[in-house]
């Protein structure tokens, strides 16, 4: 039986049966990433619908689903909304840990949107890049042809695909990637439109443009810099380090990307999907937006580091999602000032609660997120 992840019993697990109700049958949902911005985003949404969620989870010595907290429920409490998610110990790296997780769970949808998922490290890391975005996508799509139950399945794709390839990027637009990261993607890509074309399974790709939120890891370069306002605004911090100021991205909301998975499963027929605001702003623009809303001056603060630089740029990204919006009816809701705003309200509240560890002396201010 696969286990049930707890925070609460410091163990870390404990076996806790699936609340399945006849009386009110749910859709069930298997999310690997949950603990990612991607997931949290899109367990909330599927918990709005009525679903059940399970989670996969890496085994690890600190608990990483911060992500979650708000909506985590322990299995003995009272049956709430939190109540139907579930977290289980699997990983994409392990083929055996997804059979056992997919024959217990027997998932309706499965959403795979776990990943390595930051570029400058995949060059670090290339071979564990591979193996679990490329590889990893294989292993699951694989188990989930040999379920039981027909299954739905997303994966999630990302605008580093395109790489040098000119701009607008849609559906019919060649990849060309230039790093370990979009090369993984590229063939977690491909895999998924062979098992689709293959085995006839319920198969979409979702190729994302970049999409941010509060929750978005520390070390990408729209937090990095959010956090960095916060963090200068309130005195913790006078230089921000950076590459490429040029590089061009279209930025959207997580929280409205997510949306677009889950629709993209709920069609007749399965497909592939490009999803973007088709707007693109440099990161010297997003820099100007951040700064700015905190009454700062960007100039005064940016140091450029040649080591933030990739070993082959990508200079421009900016989607074309008109099947999107025509087979979907999705539209982005949050724009791009609001959704720097969103992000540097975020961080400056951050930064004032870290400013009142810093004054107690509970925390070393040179230690810079």
């Amino acid at each position: 039986m696969v286990t049930l992840h707890s925070k609460d019993n410091g163990a870390g697990a404990e076996e806790v049966p699936v609340p399945r109700s006849p009386a009110a049958p749910r859709k069930v949902a298997l999310v690997t990433g949950i603990t990612g911005q991607d997931g949290s985003y899109l367990t909330e949404l599927l918990l709005s619908k009525g679903y059940q969620v399970h989670g996969l989870v890496r085994r690890s010595s600190n608990f990483n689903t911060q992500r979650l907290d708000h909506i985590y429920q322990d299995p003995h409490a009272t049956r709430t909304a939190g109540h139907y998610m579930r977290l289980h110990y699997a990983d994409l790296a392990d083929a055996s840990s997804l059979r056992r997780a997919l024959d217990h769970i027997l998932p309706d949808e499965v959403y795979n949107l776990a990943a390595q998922s930051h570029v400058a490290v995949s060059y670090e890391v290339p071979d564990y890049t591979a193996d679990v975005v490329a590889t990893g996508a294989l292993r699951l799509l694989e188990a989930v042809r040999l379920s039981s139950k027909p299954m739905r399945y997303y994966q999630a794709g990302s605008s580093e695909m395109f790489g040098s390839t000119p701009p607008p990027q849609s559906e019919t637009t060649p990849f060309h990637p230039r790093s370990p990261y979009a090369a993984a993607k590229v063939a977690a890509h491909w895999y998924t439109v062979n098992y689709r074309e293959a085995y006839g399974m319920f198969a979409c790709n979702g190729v994302l443009f970049n999409h941010e939120s509060p929750r978005r890891g520390e070390n990408f370069v729209t937090r990095k810099i959010t956090r960095a306002v916060g963090r200068i605004k309130l005195g913790l911090q006078k230089k921000l380090f950076l590459g490429n100021l040029s590089a061009g991205r279209d930025w959207g909301f997580a929280g409205d990307y997510v949306e677009a998975m889950w629709l993209m499963l709920q069609q007749d027929k399965p497909g592939d999907y490009v999803v973007a605001t088709e707007e693109c702003h440099t990161v010297e623009e997003f820099l100007e937006a951040a700064f700015g809303y905190a009454g700062l001056d960007w100039m005064d603060h940016v140091v450029i580091d040649n080591k933030y630089f990739r070993p082959v740029e990508v200079d421009r990204l900016q989607g074309d999602a008109t099947k999107s919006r025509r087979e979907l009816g999705w539209n982005p809701k949050v724009g791009f000032q609001q959704l720097v705003h969103m992000m540097v309200d975020n961080d400056i509240e951050l930064a004032s609660k870290e400013k009142v560890l810093v004054d107690a002396g509970y925390r070393d201010p040179k230690q810079q997120p």
